[in-house]
């Protein structure tokens, strides 16, 4: 059984202490029949966006022709100023075509906001939460048209839980790494294409000491504070400007309905699906169907 992990550093496996690793090669684990093993390739790359993967990465794994493929990008978007829901919709939807059409099961995910995982204040959490969930929305939408396997890590529960996150609150720690395997291997296993066993949920590494996790905390947020200090700050910033200004003149929904009309156009504007059976997209049956039967020999 062959499978492609796709997306960012939730996929590579930041956060998780034994490196490289991550949700994706625990899922791998399991997700294999014992008896014939399993060919796991992670493509991801630490701050991907939707147009690396749909550049970079998907024709990489489709080269590798997997029964299985996840694809886990778009928070990374939200975090720059050229976040453009119509475009990120239009890669995703390539991705997911190009996929599909050589015979995968697509797995996927939506997310909290990062604004809620973080803490933020509503004048910086706002707009950050008004696009994720545009993305989620793109994602719940896309894994309707692909049948792919999709699980929903963004409710509160997942937010609320520190023991799922690492010290830096923008990526899961090896509980939560191990959540996201276990959930997907339950519901890959529901659909015939997860024989072997379910990933653990309990940690194997002693959680990090305080002193261990205010340095993991100073190193990796100090980098990624100066990664993003010349395209996101400033794009916060003026986010929040709009968002306060709005809010004082009792105008926010005006925010709310250009997000929404926005999104609404991203979605009508994916190309109409083309005949099942065909080279460029499968019929939502199809790709479960070939996946099951590649990997039965």
């Amino acid at each position: 059984m062959r499978f492609a992990a796709l997306g960012d550093s939730f996929t590579e496996g930041v956060g998780d202490p034994v490196p490289g690793r991550g949700w994706a090669a625990l899922l791998a684990e399991g997700a294999a029949d014992p008896r014939r093993g399993v060919e796991f390739r992670n493509f991801a790359v630490s701050g991907a966006q939707s147009a690396d993967v749909r550049n970079r990465q998907a024709p990489a794994a489709a080269a590798f022709r997997p029964h299985l493929a996840s694809v886990v990008v778009g928070v990374n978007d939200t975090l720059r100023r050229t976040f453009d829901i119509l475009l990120l919709a239009r890669r995703l939807d390539e991705v997911c075509a190009l996929l599909t059409g050589g015979g995968a099961v697509l797995l996927t995910v939506c997310l909290p906001d990062p604004g809620a995982v973080l803490g933020l204040p509503a004048p910086l959490g706002t707009p950050l939460a008004r696009r994720q969930t545009a993305v989620n929305a793109v994602v719940h939408a896309l894994s309707d048209r692909y049948d792919a396997v999709h699980l929903h890590l963004a409710d509160r529960s997942w937010v609320g839980d520190r023991s799922l996150w690492s010290p830096d609150r923008l990526h899961p720690a090896e509980r939560g790494h191990r959540t996201v395997a276990a959930g997907f291997h339950a519901l890959l296993a529901a659909r015939g294409l997860a024989p072997g066993a379910a990933p653990g949920l309990e940690p194997r590494q002693p959680p990090p000491g305080r002193l261990d996790s205010w340095r993991r905390l100073a190193t990796a947020g100090t980098g990624w504070l100066a990664r993003r200090s010349t395209d996101l700050l400033p794009q916060l910033v003026c986010l929040a400007g709009a968002e306060l200004w709005h809010r004082a003149r009792g105008t926010g929904a005006h925010l709310d309905r250009r997000a929404e009309d926005a999104l609404r156009s991203a979605l009508a504007a994916l190309p109409p699906r083309a005949a099942p059976g065909t080279a460029e997209r499968a019929a939502p049956s199809v790709p479960v169907a070939v996946a099951r039967a590649r990997m039965e020999g």
